[in-house]
Parts: structure tokens; sequence; C-alpha cells
């Protein structure tokens, strides 16, 4: 039996998402997604290559935004979670207090510490190992240059001799009244000077200004840090970014005529930028069927970028666009926000979680393999 053809207009309608006022439709896939009885979708690496794109529409240092076109949500959605949870960082994981007088308590301090986000060499970051766990009735596993890093925290709140009579600036009146992530420092061990290299290369926190603990003369914090490779799904610290999200292209389909004074209030049901306001030219006028016969020269709504809009449905609340709008949401165009912590750039965290689950995948492969032996 030969294959059953598609239409154009079948295929678009696969790949909408319908927004309504008060439900979402057409939102389950098939069980094998984005195949359907019947029809040859049998998988190839060409018509992948294809239909697969990517584009970027913003790329700082430490935030990203950009499209992942082609794909499955279910392969969109294991990149978000690789993001958030499977991706090794350096974090600060035993904290040892010598002296603390300040009026933070030992835990609560210890806990500030672990989540401030570290940065370092790329590479050495890399050549950092994971720290060996204990097991039950062996020794501690000992710390090396290659799995421990070491920070210490010493500061000492003094009075300032020069301060102005009269002054109540906690600032201007004592020396360290403020503790913060920047009086953190790194005492390199073995070969970390090396991997770590100044100026740009040592470890230091991501914020030098995260405020720890505020303190008044005679108060001292002094204490040591180590520091260890870990997974976000371990400990919420070790999560490389602060947020990793993506959400469904918006559409937005005018399918009658919105004119004049309605047109001006069907932009304002948008963001900005959203719709713009034009005017009905004489050859969309002369179009029988078009609705603008007759309206040469009024004002009419059309979409400018549906990529700006946030959904809010705020259209479909207005009687007087009733069966003029459609909202949708394109099933397979991902817009992902990637923001970093800071220990790697942002367009390559996406690279790293690449990489995990490709390493994902060879582990399946082989194990499938081995049971089938």
């Amino acid at each position: 039996m030969a294959p059953i053809a598609v239409s154009p207009g079948e295929s678009n309608r696969r790949k909408i998402v319908g927004v309504n006022p008060e439900t979402v439709t057409n939102v389950t896939s098939t069980d094998f997604p984005g195949h359907y009885p019947g029809e040859d979708h049998a998988w190839n690496i060409s018509n992948f290559s294809e239909s697969f794109s990517i584009k970027f529409y913003k790329n700082d240092r430490y935030d990203s935004s950009f499209s992942l076109v082609g794909i499955d949500a279910s392969i969109a959605n294991a990149f978000r979670r690789i993001l958030l949870a499977e991706i090794p960082t350096l974090a600060i994981e035993h904290v040892f207090v010598h002296n603390n007088t300040s009026i933070v308590q030992d835990e609560v301090l210890a806990h500030r510490l672990g989540l401030v986000p570290l940065t370092g060499a790329a590479e050495g970051l890399k050549w950092i190992r994971y720290y060996p766990k204990q097991t039950e009735g062996d020794a501690a596993p000992g710390a090396a240059d290659y799995n421990t890093v070491v920070l210490k925290l010493h500061v000492d709140c003094t009075k300032n001799p020069n301060a102005k009579k009269g002054e109540d600036d906690p600032l201007k009146l004592y020396h360290n009244a403020h503790v913060y992530a920047h009086h953190m420092t790194w005492e390199p061990v073995g070969r970390q000077t090396t991997m770590f290299p100044e100026p740009d290369g040592v470890i230091r926190p991501v914020n030098p200004d995260i405020l720890l603990a505020k303190m008044r003369p005679g108060q001292v914090i002094d204490l040591e840090m180590h520091c260890v490779k870990g997974l976000g799904a371990d400990h919420a610290k070790f999560s490389p970014v602060c947020t990793a999200s993506y959400r469904l292209l918006p559409t937005i389909d005018i399918i009658k005529p919105i004119l004049g004074a309605d047109a001006k209030k069907f932009a304002r049901c948008f963001p900005k930028g959203v719709i713009g306001i034009e005017e009905v030219t004489e050859a969309e006028a002369r179009i029988e069927g078009s609705g603008y016969e007759g309206h040469v020269g009024e004002k009419k709504a059309v979409v400018v970028n549906a990529f700006r809009d946030t959904v809010s449905r705020e259209c479909l609340r207005h009687d007087e666009f009733a069966g003029k709008v459609k909202l949708g949401r394109v099933r397979d165009h991902f817009i992902f926000g990637i923001e970093s912590t800071g220990q790697y750039e942002s367009d390559m965290l996406f690279l790293e979680s690449v990489k995990v689950l490709k390493a994902k995948c060879t582990d399946l492969r082989r194990d499938l393999g081995n049971i089938m032996r």
C-alpha cells in the first residue's frame, strides 16, 4: 500500500497548538512523535538536516536566547533538564569554621557561602575531577589538587580612627563592617597554579559584591572552604544556570479584517511591537471577499512580530474580535532562554548539554548491545 499523501494545510495544522479563551487544543502528539498511521515518516539524516535549524537572537556572555526548530518536545525538554541538573560545576561543599563571632550562625553562614557562584579558567574546571564519596567502613578520601579547591575567608572588624565626629554610616565608622564575596581568597595547591593562571583564570566569586555578613568592632570571621565538583541533581548550588527555560513560538492569524478604532484596541491587547497599524491599500480593497472592499485608506491591524507575544489571550476577551483572530503556538519551534551563573558562558552551556545527551545515548546503545548478545 502506497503511503498517504499529506496536504500542506494538514501538515501546518498538525504543527499548531490552538490557544482558545479557556482551553488549549491539539496538545497531544502521536504515540511516536511525528509519525502518523499510513504515512511514510521513516527517519533519515537528510530530512532532519533540512527541517532542523538553530537561530540565535541574543548571545551575551552570561545570557543567551535562541530557537531550536524541528525537534520534538521530549528532546527540547531533555536539554532543559540537563542544563539544570547534569552539567558539573564547582561549588563550596565543606566549610571549616575556625572562629566566627558575628551574629550570623555558623550553619547559616556556611549555607550562604555554598550558594556563592564561583568561576575560573574553563580548562581548569574541566580538569578538576569529582571528589570521591566515602563509603561505609572505608577511610575518608583524601583531598588533592585535582579534586579540591581551597578558599579562605579571614575578616576582622575594627573601628575607623579617622571617622568624622557624629558619623552614623557603619561603612565609614568601621573597617570591614560588611563582609563581601571579594574577601574570599584562593589558596592554590600543586598543579592548580598552572591550570588556573592569573589574572583571569584564578578561582574567584563571579560577583565580588555579594554580601555575606555584617559585623561590628571586635567580631571576626575566620574559616576555610573546600570546593568540589558536583551536579545540580545533588544540590542546587551546583546548577550552572540561574534559569534555563523554553517557550513555543506564538502564532497570530487575523482571519477577518480588524479596522478603525477596533484595530487600535486590538493592538493594545498585545505587548508593544506585536501588532502594527497600517492603511488599507487600493490593491487590497480590489480583492473580492477580502473584507477590505470600500475601506481604502482606513487603518487596519496587522501582525508585525508574533515572537514578542506573551500569549495573554487578552484579545479573546473582547466580543468585537470574536471570529476574527486565531491564536496558537508552533509545536516544534522552541525558544530557549539560558542565563548562566557565571562559571560557563551561556552558549557553551548548551553545547555542554548536547555532549551530556550524546553520552547518555552512547551508553544506552552500548547497554542495548550487551542485552542482545
